[in-house]
């Protein structure tokens, strides 16, 4: 599939690239606990993005996890043990310069290593014996990694979960007041936005009703705006940006659960 990535690099500029992105290092610890194991995944560029699976049974459904800003994979070791519970395998992967990854973040770069994580994990599942079924998600930032899989991939996923997402990177940016027109650069053209309306995959939207960095409006646009026919949003009530989990957990992991259920 051909890809124009010239379309992301207008978010490259490095007054947006310290807005989207917070890299944290971690050292790089290659796991094995029998229910959690560590891998460094090439994506090509001499770059090697670190990623965490977080297993239960061999026919759970597989659960292709791109997390929020800030965020480190090593670090779902819970939500890990909650999503085992309902059912799921939960894979997370990080972004370059966040956890062991070599490089250094870029919108460009976190689009184009989604697509390579995509074809290592089918692959990694396939030679494990991981029988259950594909699912995509994505939280927060996490999002537009899983919206372009999503869209470029709609045989090889059962269903996408968007947590905490947005739409339209541009209508986010600009809610924020930053400044999307570089020297030198073309305008942004949206790409965000053009594939939400090509997916057509069951969807879940999960948004905190009083997400004070990512509007529930934005969640609420993907929700309007995605092709599916069958899809759902779940408000999680009084929870913000980074206590969704915490303020929901019980709504959250059965209307997760139960979606996984449906469409597996």
């Amino acid at each position: 599939m051909a890809i124009n990535w010239q379309e992301f690099k207008a978010y490259d500029h490095p007054s947006i690239l310290n807005f989207i992105f917070y890299p944290r290092q971690d050292d790089y610890r290659p796991i094995d606990t029998g229910r959690a194991s560590g891998y460094m995944v090439s994506v090509g560029e001499g770059v090697d993005i670190y990623c965490r699976f977080y297993f239960g049974e061999a026919e759970n459904a597989n659960l292709l996890f791109f997390h929020g800003n800030g965020e480190l994979a090593s670090e779902y070791e819970d939500i890990g043990v909650a999503f085992n519970g309902i059912g799921l395998n939960l894979f997370v992967a990080d972004y370059r310069g966040y956890g062991g990854s070599g490089g250094r973040p870029s919108v460009t770069g976190m689009m184009r290593d989604a697509h390579a994580i995509e074809r290592w994990f089918k692959q990694f599942l396939k030679d494990n014996t991981f029988t259950g079924s594909r699912f995509i998600m994505g939280r927060s930032l996490g999002s537009a990694p899983a919206i372009e899989l999503a869209a470029a991939y709609p045989s090889e996923f059962k269903g996408m979960v968007i947590e905490s997402g947005f739409c339209d990177v541009s209508d986010l940016l600009g809610r924020m007041g930053r400044i999307l027109h570089q020297p030198g650069l073309a305008a942004p053209v949206s790409p965000g936005f053009d594939r939400v309306m090509k997916i057509t995959m069951p969807v879940l939207v999960i948004h905190g009703q009083y997400d004070s960095i990512v509007p529930l409006e934005e969640g609420e646009k993907i929700f309007r705006n995605v092709a599916s026919a069958d899809k759902k949003m779940v408000i999680i009530p009084e929870a913000d940006h980074n206590t969704i989990f915490a303020e929901g957990m019980e709504l959250y992991l059965r209307e997760l659960g139960d979606f996984v259920r449906k469409h597996k």
